[in-house]
C-alpha cells in the first residue's frame, strides 16, 4: 500500500455563532476569483436560505471551491509528499471549504464534516474569545487528529483584546488534552469583513494571501490510500440531503478509486452489512459557489453522489469489490422532542392550504430522509407525530420552515429525550451553559438557575464590568428560560449553551410561575375589553385579533388560570359624564417568536402555527374539560 498526494486540501471553518465564518469566506471567493470581477454575489453567499440570511446563522453545513495560486510562490518549490504536497511550478491548488454550522443544535452536522477534511481554521471573536460552541467543535477536531489554523477575526474592533483571546484559546487547547503539534498552532489575526489577514497584529493589512499560504503549507495534502491502478472506490457518506430531481445526495470524500456517473455501486453500514446496490445517476463536484457534473472525480476530492434510496450518512459508498465499511462515529441521539400534530382550533384551515395529518406526515418524513439529527415516530394520539432533534433551535427552524410552505399545524411543548443506562438509571441531558453578564446581575443568575437544579462550575471577570458564568443544567431546565433570563439581565445578558452528557435524573424542576388569561368566547377582540383585562396581567392580543374559547390571551399577574372575556364592549348610553369619555389607552402586546412560545407553554397548552399567526391555547378549550384533565391527573400523580 503505497500514499499519494495531490494538488488539493480540504479545510473546514469551525466556530461559535455570529464570528465571522461565512463572511471570511465570502472575502475567499471573491479574492481567489471563483467570483469573477465586476459580477454580483449576494452577501453571505454561503448561506443559501431564508432563514440564515434573516438570523445571520449558518444552520446547514455547505462546501465551496476555491482555485488558488500563490503570487508570490517560486516554481519549483516544493514539500516532500506527504508533508504538505506542494505543487511544483506554481500549479494552482484547489481548497475545497466547508462552512459548517457554529450552533450546538446543529452539532450533529459539525461533527460528520469534521473526518472528511485534512485540516481547519478556527475562527476565534478578539473581542469574545473561546466560546461554548468553539470548545465542543474543536474538541471533535483536536480528537480526530487535525491541527487547526487559530484565526483571531474583527482585530479591528475597539473590543478587540487579541492578546487575551490568544492566551483563551491556548488555555482552551491544553485543557483538551492537544499534543504538541496541535498546541503548536499556526496564528493569523484578520479582519473579515475587510477582507485580510496578517501574520502579525502590526502587519500589513492588504488582502487574504496570508490566509492562503498558511493553509496550503499547513494543512497537508489528502492522503489516498491505492492498491495499484485499479483501487476500488470507497467513500464514506458525511451528509444527507434530499434533492426533488436527483433524490437523495450523499456528499463525502473519496478515500481511494476513481467516481464515474452510471457504475453501480453498493452501500455498506458501519459493521459491514450491505444496505443496497444502486446505479449512480449523477457525480457532482463544488466549483465555486455551484456543485457541477462531473466525468469522473479523483481520489481526496470531496463530491456528492446521487442515485442510492436507502443509504445514509455514516454508510460506506463503494464499488462492488469492496468489502471493508469505513470506520464511522455514530450519529448522536436527538435530546429534546416535540409532538406535531393536525391544527384542529376553530380558526383551521383559515391561513394555510396544506392542514390534512397526511400531509404533514409526508413533509416530516421528508426532513427527516434529509437530516440525520431528527427523528420522526408515530404518536399514540391519532393525527400526531413525535418530532425529535438536538434543541430548541433546530426543532424552530423547521416548524418555521413548514409555516413558510402552507402548513397549519399544532405543537406541544418539547420534551427532553431521556434514557436508561444498564443499571436502570434514569439519565437525562445535561448542558454546559455559558453566561456573559454585567456584574449586578450575576446574582439573581445564579439563584434562578440553581432553582433549576443546575450546578455553577466556574465564576470569573470577563473584563468591563462583566463577569462570566459556566454552569451545568438539565436540558429541561433552560426550556423557557431565556426569556427571563433577559428580563432579569435588562437584556444585556448573554447566554450561550451546548450538549455536554447524559447524567442522572435531577428530579423535579419547578415550572412557569404565572398562570394564563383564557379566552371564554369566539370573536374579535374589542380595545374596551383588553383594557379593563390589562389590570390582571400581560396581554398578547391586539384590539381586532380573532379569537376562540379555549385560546391563551395573555399571563395572569398571579400563578392561578383565568378565564376572561375579550369580547365584552363598552355600554353605551346617552348620557355623557364629565371626564368619562376619554379614548382608551392601551399597553402594546408582547408579541412572541415561534421559539419563545413553544418555549412559554406548559405541558396542557398547544402553540398553533399557520402561515400568518402563531396563537396559544389550551388543549381541552372547554372549561369543564380542562378541569376533569386536571381532576385526572391529581389522581394519576
Amino acid at each position: 500500500m503505497t500514499q499519494r498526494t495531490i494538488p488539493l486540501r480540504n479545510i473546514a471553518i469551525i466556530a461559535h455563532v455570529d464570528h465571522g465564518k461565512t463572511t471570511l469566506v465570502d472575502e475567499m471567493l471573491r479574492q481567489s476569483g471563483a467570483v469573477r470581477k465586476g459580477s454580483e454575489m449576494a452577501e453571505r453567499a454561503m448561506d443559501s436560505n431564508d432563514i440564515e440570511r434573516e438570523r445571520g446563522i449558518t444552520i446547514l453545513a455547505k462546501c465551496t471551491s476555491v482555485l488558488w495560486e500563490n503570487p508570490g510562490r517560486e516554481g519549483g518549490q516544493t514539500e516532500k509528499a506527504g508533508e504538505g504536497g506542494q505543487p511544483k511550478n506554481n500549479a494552482p491548488v484547489r481548497i475545497n471549504i466547508v462552512d459548517t454550522p457554529g450552533h450546538a443544535d446543529f452539532g450533529g452536522e459539525v461533527e460528520r464534516i469534521l473526518s472528511m477534511v485534512d485540516g481547519c481554521l478556527l475562527l476565534i471573536d478578539a473581542a469574545e474569545g473561546p466560546m461554548p460552541q468553539t470548545k465542543f467543535v474543536l474538541s471533535k477536531a483536536l480528537a480526530l487528529g487535525l491541527c487547526p489554523i487559530v484565526v483571531l477575526n474583527k482585530v479591528d474592533r475597539p473590543s478587540a483584546e487579541p492578546d487575551k483571546a490568544l492566551d483563551a484559546t491556548f488555555d482552551l487547547f491544553a485543557a483538551l488534552g492537544a499534543n504538541d503539534d496541535q498546541l503548536d498552532f499556526p496564528v493569523l489575526y484578520a479582519a473579515g469583513r475587510d477582507g485580510w489577514a496578517a501574520l502579525t497584529l502590526d502587519g500589513a493589512r492588504e488582502n487574504l494571501q496570508p490566509l492562503f499560504e498558511t493553509v496550503v503549507s499547513h494543512v497537508p495534502a489528502p492522503s489516498v490510500e491505492t492498491d495499484g491502478e485499479n483501487a476500488p472506490f470507497r467513500m464514506l457518506a458525511t451528509t444527507l440531503e434530499a434533492d426533488p430531481y436527483l433524490g437523495r445526495l450523499l456528499t463525502g470524500r473519496i478515500v481511494s478509486g476513481h467516481a464515474k456517473a452510471g457504475v453501480t455501486m453498493k452501500a455498506l453500514s458501519r459493521d459491514g452489512k450491505q444496505i443496497e446496490q444502486a446505479r449512480v445517476t449523477k457525480v457532482l463536484a463544488f466549483r465555486g459557489l455551484k456543485r457541477q457534473p462531473v466525468d469522473e472525480a479523483l481520489p481526496g476530492d470531496i463530491i456528492a453522489l446521487a442515485g442510492f434510496s436507502e443509504a445514509s450518512v455514516s454508510d460506506t459508498l463503494c464499488d462492488l469489490a469492496a468489502t471493508e465499511a469505513l470506520p464511522a462515529q455514530p450519529i448522536d441521539p436527538p435530546t429534546l422532542s416535540v409532538t406535531i400534530s393536525a391544527n384542529d382550533s376553530p380558526l383551521a384551515g383559515r391561513d394555510g392550504s396544506k392542514v390534512q395529518s397526511r400531509v404533514i406526515r409526508e413533509r416530516l418524513l421528508r426532513q427527516a430522509e434529509g437530516d440525520v439529527a431528527i427523528s420522526v415516530t408515530e404518536a399514540a394520539s391519532r393525527d400526531a407525530f413525535e418530532v425529535a432533534g438536538r434543541g430548541e433551535l433546530q426543532l424552530g427552524v423547521l416548524i418555521e420552515n413548514m409555516r413558510r410552505e402552507d402548513f397549519e399545524v399544532a405543537v406541544s411543548r418539547p420534551r427532553v429525550v431521556t434514557r436508561t443506562d444498564d443499571d436502570g438509571t434514569l439519565l437525562e441531558p445535561i448542558e454546559e451553559v455559558v453566561i456573559d453578564v454585567d456584574d449586578e446581575y450575576s446574582g439573581v443568575v445564579i439563584e434562578k438557575l440553581s432553582q433549576r437544579k443546575a450546578e455553577l462550575v466556574e465564576m470569573k471577570p470577563a473584563g468591563a464590568g462583566k463577569t462570566r458564568l459556566t454552569m451545568h443544567a438539565p436540558a429541561r431546565a433552560l426550556i423557557g428560560y431565556h426569556g427571563e433570563f433577559l428580563t432579569d439581565t435588562r437584556g444585556t445578558g448573554v447566554i450561550n449553551r451546548s450538549y455536554l452528557k447524559h447524567a442522572p435524573h435531577k428530579g423535579a424542576i419547578e415550572g412557569r410561575r404565572n398562570g394564563v388569561l383564557i379566552s371564554n368566547g369566539d370573536g374579535a377582540a374589542v380595545p374596551f375589553a383588553i383594557w379593563n383585562l390589562e389590570e390582571r396581567g400581560v396581554m398578547f392580543i391586539s384590539p381586532g385579533d380573532k379569537v376562540y374559547e379555549g385560546m391563551i390571551v395573555g399571563e395572569n399577574a398571579k400563578p392561578n388560570d383565568l378565564d376572561v372575556n375579550p369580547l365584552k364592549a363598552k355600554q353605551l348610553t346617552n348620557i355623557r359624564a364629565a371626564g368619562k369619555d376619554e379614548a382608551v389607552r392601551l399597553t402594546a402586546p408582547r408579541r412572541m417568536t415561534l421559539e419563545q412560545a413553544i418555549s412559554y407553554i406548559d405541558e396542557d397548552e398547544l402553540v398553533e402555527v399557520t402561515p400568518k399567526s402563531i396563537r396559544i391555547r389550551k388543549i381541552a378549550l372547554k372549561p369543564h374539560l380542562r378541569k376533569r384533565r386536571a381532576k385526572a391527573e391529581r389522581e394519576a400523580g
